[in-house]
């Protein structure tokens, strides 16, 4: 199937389907016309794909789950390494998450601080 193909049954677009296949996540063979050609294969992996990046991994996370692309990566059992990657990235997830909420608390704190130095009567 061609890449529009491949992009209208995985739901991804053709850009995203490119930069996979430049990551070495996906492959493709050229036709005589040169357009990319995929096999039927590529539309699970592509899932699969989608699936650990919407679970929060990044395309550099998701090669650790090479071997396992082209199955039932969600109940597929997890390997050692998968399990680590994902690990270090909810820990790198909860470490954004905490400071964006001291960004929000400093600025709750500063709006606070603000309103109260109002006159009596400003509308707040």
């Amino acid at each position: 199937m061609r890449i529009g193909e491949l992009a209208g049954v995985t739901g991804c677009t053709p850009r995203a389907l490119r930069h996979y296949e430049e990551q070495g996540l996906i492959s493709s063979e050229r036709a005589a016309n040169g357009y990319r050609e995929y096999d039927e294969a590529m539309v699970v992996r592509v899932r699969n794909i989608r699936h650990l990046l919407g679970a929060g991994l990044t395309l550099e996370d998701v090669r650790y789950f090479l071997p396992c692309l082209d199955g039932d990566v969600a109940a597929a059992t997890p390997s050692p390494d998968g399990l680590r990657v994902a690990r270090e990235r909810l820990a790198a997830l909860d470490a954004r998450i905490a400071a964006q909420v001291a960004v929000r608390d400093r600025l709750a704190a500063a709006l606070r601080d603000a309103a109260a130095a109002l006159p009596s009567g400003t509308f707040r």
